[in-house]
């Protein structure tokens, strides 16, 4: 989804809208919990999944394991997701400023003052939420565990 086919979905969407994000690049049960915590925050849910580009400059340059448009066709897949946008940026902060979601919901690994885009969403009245880790569920633990590396 485009910037402006986000601002047009923006506009055409009644009720709060949730937007959570994450590079996604195993999906596991602990993404599954964030993006089910988040949706239940809201009458739909965005999704802004890292590109390829900006997963190597996050996480180094043997990320991602699956190429961007695998990743947002997954996550577009889910139930509780309602549309999904891939972003370049190191930070999805332009998405969420075209978005003007009602809530930002990010995982536990997160405090809601290290959440990218929080000031932006209380300015105007929005909610920022933190949805609880599901232990023992990360992706990068599952990488180390399949390359014998635990």
């Amino acid at each position: 989804m485009s910037w402006e086919a986000a601002r047009v979905w923006r506009g055409s969407v009644p009720g709060r809208v949730v937007f959570t994000n994450g590079v996604f690049d195993l999906l596991h049960p602990g993404h599954i919990d964030v993006i089910s915590g988040a949706r239940a925050k809201g009458d739909a849910l965005v999704v802004g999944v890292n590109s390829d580009a900006s997963v190597a400059r996050l996480k180094g340059p043997e990320r991602p394991l699956r190429r961007q448009d695998d990743r947002a066709y997954v996550i577009a897949s889910l139930e509780a997701v309602d549309a999904v946008a891939i972003f370049d940026e190191q930070t999805p902060l332009e998405l969420i400023r075209v978005l003007k979601p009602d809530v930002l919901a990010k995982g536990g690994d997160y405090s809601p003052e290290t959440i990218v885009g929080r000031q932006d969403v209380e300015s105007w009245g929005g909610e920022v939420v933190v949805i609880p880790l599901t232990p023992g569920q990360s992706t990068t633990s599952i990488i180390k565990r399949m390359r014998g590396t635990v």
